[in-house]
């Protein structure tokens, strides 16, 4: 039996379209691949965008606002001198985008103007931190990529 053209490139048209929908089926039954969605409230989060951005402004209105440090115990937040403990009350949360189930979240609870957050909850890696906090009901948001 000998093909013609017409019948060799519906053949491979075919066999194209096969190897995609195979692909795809494995790609969407496989628990092996995560199809988590960035955060799971994205579009809640979208809507607060203009607060976000005037709240990032306020923290790099004060010169050091935030200091991270990695030490042998974890991770230290240094807070500026220019707050006062007492009045900050907010949260800090450490966001892992390979995995969600690493992502952590601690409220601020300052000693001597610092937060320290233990080795335990840092596996090696990329992290995104955000401290969304407020000092005399004034909001601030401050964002740090960290690698571990």
């Amino acid at each position: 039996m000998k093909l013609n053209w017409g019948t060799g490139i519906v053949i491979a048209i075919l066999a194209f379209i096969g190897f995609i929908m195979f692909m795809v089926t494995t790609m969407i039954t496989n628990h092996k691949y995560n199809h988590d969605l960035v955060t799971d409230s994205y579009y809640q989060k979208e809507l607060k965008y203009q607060d976000n951005i005037n709240a990032e402004q306020n923290v790099l209105a004060i010169k050091d606002a935030i200091v991270i440090q990695l030490n042998q115990k974890g991770l230290e937040l240094l807070f500026s001198e220019e707050f006062q403990s007492e009045f900050i009350n907010g949260k800090v949360f450490l966001y892992r985008p390979s995995d969600k189930t690493l992502d952590s979240e601690f409220p601020i609870v300052l000693k001597n103007q610092k937060l320290h957050i233990p080795e335990k909850f840092l596996v090696g890696g990329r992290w995104n931190i955000t401290v969304d906090f407020n000092y005399k009901g004034t909001p601030f948001l401050y964002h740090k990529e960290l690698t571990l």
